[in-house]
């Protein structure tokens, strides 16, 4: 109880620089998010894969996509990425959707790809887990 006070007082004593730091973390948010890709929802996935054949990376482990995977996705752990990207080259005139298991993994996976030449990539937001949590399908 006594930080909140503290913190309050610190703002409400500094609030030009308080004002400064919020700024800037909201600019390289906005920045990082740019890089990383637009984040898509769950009916934007869908329209991508239905509509303009989108090829689905699971940035998963193997023992997670084996437990439940999108129709036709693309394997490829995060970890792996740099080691395997060259297995995306066939696909650099397709939009990429990158998933993985809650979004963590996705944007920065979307920086490497779009470094290597991929123009169209975007990420599910959620992952997998909004996947699941909206009741589409998946298969083992």
């Amino acid at each position: 109880m006594q930080f909140l006070q503290h913190l309050i007082e610190f703002i409400g004593n500094h609030y030009l620089l308080t004002s400064a730091f919020l700024i800037v973390l909201a600019l390289l948010l906005f920045t990082e998010g740019r890089k990383s890709g637009k984040a898509v929802s769950t009916g934007e996935a869908t329209t991508l894969i239905n509509r303009e054949n989108a090829v689905v990376v699971d940035l998963r482990p193997k023992k997670d996509f084996s437990a439940g995977h999108i129709v036709d996705s693309l394997n490829i752990p995060y970890e792996s990425l740099t080691s395997r990207m060259g297995e995306l080259d066939k696909h650099k005139g397709k939009p990429l959707l990158l998933v993985c298991a809650a979004g963590q993994h996705a944007g920065s996976c979307a920086k490497q790809l779009k470094a290597a030449g991929h123009e169209n990539v975007v990420r599910l937001s959620g992952g997998i887990a909004s996947w699941r949590s909206d009741n589409l399908p998946l298969v083992k």
